[in-house]
């Protein structure tokens, strides 16, 4: 793990398992590959060679001009396949590194051989449930230490990251359902029951991919990746089993004869 310059932006980047085919990890709003990585690791660093990166204004990753807004992480996201993967790889994302995953797929699809979009919605108006007010800027002992220990930034930055995050997300992103219709790889939607959006606009972005398969986690939110780890780990290793919809059902369906 180690600072890489990607197209003139010193950007935290990391490698982890085999010497497999590639799996890029895109963290969620907010956190960062550390804090992502051991909720996935189990389910992909002994069949993948797994890459990661601390987004722009993200973990030990710095602000830079233009940063948070979809579009330009979308641009960060295809530049560091290009550069540093040198090829199509398997995306695992969750949150806004799930939309991100998305947003590549459609614009390069060249670029991806398949999708894990875990808590996922593909557009702003979707209900979210983000419960706004002050306290949401309230910044714990915590929360100030480990961005004191990770970020390139001066402190003042960390309250203005969280309210740029929640900026972009009462108006992004803005994906159609026609727009989605075009990714033609294998996407898993893993969404928790009781997600920040409403149920139903999950089962609209399954619906509107037409090579998805749906998991909605009983008893979750959308932390699921955390509530209930092994399980999750379980069905997304199942889904690179058997990445194609309707493939196990062919797999045990008897002989006809």
């Amino acid at each position: 793990m180690s600072y890489i310059n990607l197209r003139g932006h010193q950007t935290w980047s990391v490698e982890y398992g085999v010497d497999g085919a590639p799996v890029l990890l895109l963290h969620g709003g907010l956190s960062s590959t550390e804090s992502f990585a051991w909720q996935v690791l189990p389910a992909t660093e002994n069949r993948f060679h797994v890459y990661g990166y601390d987004r722009t204004a993200h973990g030990r990753t710095g602000v830079r001009e233009g940063f948070y807004h979809f579009e330009f992480q979308t641009a960060d996201a295809i530049a560091y396949i290009e550069d540093v993967i040198g090829g199509p790889t398997h995306l695992l994302g969750h949150s806004d590194g799930g939309i991100i995953a998305l947003l590549v797929a459609i614009k390069r699809p060249d670029l991806v051989l398949s999708i894990v979009a875990g808590g996922v919605n593909y557009s702003w108006d979707c209900g979210l449930k983000l419960g706004l007010d002050e306290s949401t800027f309230e910044i714990s002992d915590e929360q100030r230490l480990k961005f004191l220990e990770r970020s390139p930034d001066s402190p003042e930055w960390q309250e203005r990251i969280i309210r740029k995050a929640h900026e972009v997300w009462a108006t992004e992103p803005n994906i159609t359902e026609a727009e989605l219709a075009t990714i033609t790889c294998p996407v898993l939607v893993l969404n928790g029951d009781d997600e920040v959006f409403d149920t139903k606009h999950g089962v609209d972005l399954y619906n509107a991919l037409p090579n998805s398969q749906l998991a909605i986690v009983p008893g979750t939110t959308h932390a699921l990746l955390k509530e209930k780890n092994e399980l999750a780990l379980a069905i997304i290793n199942d889904f690179y089993d058997h990445p194609i919809r309707g493939q196990l059902t062919e797999e045990i369906a008897p002989d006809p004869d």
